[in-house]
């Protein structure tokens, strides 16, 4: 499994099949499936099947929530209540949105055409998507007071300060709501909680970093906004299976100052 923080998209499966969780939402994604994600969301996912001959297979386009939201206005509200939004939208791919996804794509050896007609085909793959069914979350999102799109001001909130202190009070007054509804709703959207959120991008991107920067596994715990080296290595073991050092890539910097407790990061994948 890996894990994976996921930008808003939408995904086509081609080939190959692929399990993708989100806090307690699993989806098995198999040819013909499309997967939407409408918020940025850590997820777990691992190909089940794929082969040297036929490797797992997506076409996938990053959604705009800047065109999502060009669009209130234009995209009448239902007159029945919005379904409450999942963490991930799963269904049979719809010709409405998969006509001009694919017209878009064929832009890429005709830079005149994307050019000229991408920004147009782009808005119209949002608006269909809004309409389909799989679009349940991106609808609500055109609302303003809609509950989720309350949420999605929190979670761009918390993409942008995972490292600092972040109460669950400071983000549920930016979401104009309760603590206690706030929860409700955040849970709702993403499938976690909030501070299980910021957990898991703390360690998403101590991953990455354990694999590309020439930092102490200390040093990585407090960058992503840890105070204490044994909760990150705790955190770091459960997530993953196993402790930081078995993500290492490069080597440590020899002459960073070692921080106490350090020597235990190794000793604590159980």
């Amino acid at each position: 499994m890996e894990a994976t923080l996921y930008e808003p998209f939408v995904a086509l499966i081609l080939q190959g099949s692929k399990i993708t969780a989100a806090g307690e939402q699993r989806v098995i994604l198999r040819p013909g499936d499309a997967l939407l994600i409408s918020h940025d969301l850590p997820v777990v996912s691992q190909i089940t099947e794929a082969s040297v001959e036929t490797p797992y297979l997506a076409l996938n386009l990053s959604l705009d929530t800047a065109i999502v939201q060009s669009l209130v206005g234009q995209v009448e509200r239902q007159t029945s209540p919005l379904m409450p939004p999942r963490p991930m939208a799963i269904g049979q791919a719809d010709r409405s949105w998969l006509d001009p996804l694919l017209r878009y794509f064929e832009m890429m050896h005709a830079p005149a055409d994307a050019k000229v007609l991408g920004p147009s085909t782009l808005l119209e793959i949002h608006y269909r998507l809004i309409q389909s069914p799989i679009g349940e979350t991106l609808r609500s999102l055109v609302f303003a007071d809609s509950h989720a799109s309350r949420i999605a001001k929190a979670i761009a909130r918390i993409r942008a300060g995972f490292r600092e202190p972040l109460s669950v009070a400071e983000l549920a007054q930016l979401a104009a709501m309760s603590q206690s509804s706030f929860h409700e709703h955040f849970k709702s959207v993403t499938g976690t909680t909030p501070l299980q959120f910021i957990k898991d991008l703390r360690l998403i991107e101590a991953q990455a970093l354990l694999r590309a920067e020439a930092m102490s596994v200390s040093e990585i715990g407090f960058e992503v906004g840890y105070e204490s080296a044994t909760h990150f290595s705790r955190d770091y073991s459960q997530k993953f299976g196993c402790s930081p050092r078995h993500h290492r890539t490069k080597p440590a910097n020899e002459t960073a100052p070692r921080l106490a407790g350090d020597e235990e990061w190794g000793a604590q994948s159980g």
